[in-house]
């Protein structure tokens, strides 16, 4: 798969649970900052997006455990984003362990764009991420 972008993290002990694996919840907070990140590299700040009126909404996330990760595990979230519809995009998300690159988990988390009535568009700012050919409704 061609990915457009990928963080790497560190498992801190916290994050894990009474098993000694990383807990469940915490892999959502592992995407969400990597898409956060992602918008960032290029050029759109969630908080100035924020501030505009515009909010991006998570609408569904479907998570695939493969495997666990402990404490003290490097690893990388690999992204890409793409328009599902015309209100819709779709972020792919792999997390795979470092340096054995093992699939840990899998991803697809939808989102949309909220106006100031609330009502769903994708501004024009993130529509520059999606190629034409992707999209369909």
């Amino acid at each position: 798969m061609q990915y457009a972008h990928e963080l790497e993290f560190k498992v801190r002990d916290y994050e894990c649970d009474l098993q000694g694996v990383v807990n469940n919840g915490v892999y959502q907070n592992y995407l969400e900052h990597a898409r956060h990140e992602f918008l960032q590299s290029k050029g759109i700040n969630f908080a100035e997006v924020t501030a505009a009126g515009i909010n991006l909404v998570v609408i569904r996330a479907e998570l695939d455990y493969r495997n666990s990760l402990a404490s003290n595990d490097r690893f990388v979230v690999r992204s890409l984003v793409r328009q599902v519809s015309r209100v819709r995009f779709e972020f792919q998300q792999d997390i795979f362990r470092l340096p054995d690159e093992a699939l840990m988990l899998s991803a697809k988390i939808t989102g949309t764009s909220l106006n100031q009535k609330g009502r769903p568009f994708v501004p024009e700012m993130l529509a520059t991420l999606f190629s034409s050919e992707s999209a369909h409704d």
